[in-house]
């Protein structure tokens, strides 16, 4: 977690190719005034046409979620909505590989895109909510992936914007379930980064101190009545649950709904294994991640290194509370594996895998395998790091 989390975090995602033929049945509406009674966002035939799209994307299934929200971007081409989908798509890219900077520049183009297009609203009616409404997420967005990436500048530009436009998105009680993902975050994390990052203290002495209990109760309240926002959430719940709120078995329950409803979104996939091995169920935790590390294998979409450096430790865990300690040892090897690919060898997952690697060769009398992992864990990790005291006693007792 970090400064990302101030900001809003709403909707969903992707457009692509229409065919000609679908072209040809579609009529776009060019004057967004004459659409259907009220804001599109509140449209129930419009939630009711693209909820298949919606649960598509959050399956990874992104050609399916393409078809059905390409023909939004066509129907509606001066609204907000279809560029901030489009924005949106790219940040779950991102989500699963977040050291991959590929489609950041996608990203925000795609959020300015719908920035520009709901300026033009609001400067035709200041009081259009649903205009501020998107004003509000695509600022929160940018300020999200800037936050990501350390630049607190930008971030913290686009954060500002991202509650003023929340504040004048106030007022319309229907939008209410969507907005209140906002206010949330707001409230939760304003008390935690002052509390956890020292050093933001100034720059959050432009921001209103918020209230974390009752942004807990209010991620609660989206997760259950919102329609967009949902699924994002349940996102923040399972991760504030798991680390912040330490009540692991809520997060499990989190996470074991999210995999059941969209059982091929990786990231639901390796937090359900995570949290399983968290609440010590490592048996099933060991079937989740088997089953993660087939779909890397194969190559499914979404599924890369970092699932499988969670995956392959939970395994080797299981294995090595079973004593089966050759088992144990080829799944160590793929955690570190993975981690050599992420370049992420002062991780957790890397030193202690190193460092149980070390272990169990040792207990196969391969002192040279023993003593060449067991340095690994010295090379990587500083002298107070736990793994690293281990595994200097471990040289010494032995003589390696």
């Amino acid at each position: 977690m970090n400064y990302t989390t101030i900001v809003l975090s709403l909707l969903f995602f992707l457009f692509g190719f229409i065919p000609k033929e679908v072209q040809a049945q579609m009529e776009p509406v060019t004057d967004i005034n004459k659409k259907e009674e009220g804001y599109l966002l509140l449209d129930k035939g419009l939630q009711f046409r693209i909820t298949d799209a919606i649960n598509s994307m959050y399956n990874f299934d992104f050609e399916k979620a393409e078809r059905g929200f390409n023909v939004l971007r066509y129907t509606y081409p001066e609204h907000p909505l279809p560029y901030f989908l489009m924005g949106l798509s790219q940040w779950w890219k991102i989500v699963i590989a977040i050291d991959n900077k590929s489609h950041d520049a996608a990203m925000l183009g795609y959020m300015d895109k719908a920035i520009e297009k709901a300026e033009v609203l609001i400067d035709t009616d200041p009081d259009n909510k649903e205009a501020a409404f998107f004003l509000a997420g695509a600022y929160g967005f940018q300020g999200r992936l800037y936050s990501e990436r350390k630049n607190w500048t930008s971030a913290t530009f686009a954060s500002k914007n991202a509650l003023k436009y929340l504040e004048l998105s106030r007022g319309e009680e229907e939008l209410s379930p969507e907005l209140l993902l906002g206010d949330a975050l707001y409230n939760y994390f304003s008390v935690w980064i002052r509390d956890n990052y020292p050093l933001l203290k100034p720059i959050m002495l432009l921001f209103p101190k918020g209230d974390q209990q009752l942004g807990l109760k209010q991620l609660e309240e989206v997760a259950k009545s919102s329609f967009y926002a949902r699924i994002e959430a349940q996102y923040f719940l399972f991760r504030l649950y798991a680390t912040e709120e330490k009540k692991p078995f809520k997060a499990l329950e989190i996470t074991k709904y999210l995999n059941s409803k969209y059982p091929n979104n990786p990231y639901f996939h390796r937090h359900f294994a995570r949290q399983l091995y968290a609440v010590g169920r490592g048996r099933e935790a060991k079937e989740v991640s088997l089953e993660i590390l087939k779909r890397i294998d194969e190559n499914w979409t979404g599924y890369e290194a970092t699932s499988g450096r969670y995956a392959a430790f939970f395994i080797a865990q299981n294995y090595d509370r079973m004593r089966n300690y050759e088992n144990s040892i080829h799944y160590y090897l793929r955690t570190i594996a993975f981690g050599d690919e992420l370049g992420a060898q002062e991780s957790g997952y890397y030193l202690f895998s190193a460092l149980q690697l070390g272990k169990n060769y040792f207990r196969q009398g391969d002192k040279s395998k023993a003593k060449r992992y067991l340095d690994l864990v010295k090379e990587y990790s500083k002298r107070r790091h736990p793994a690293n005291k281990e595994a200097r006693e471990f040289l010494k007792k032995n003589k390696l």
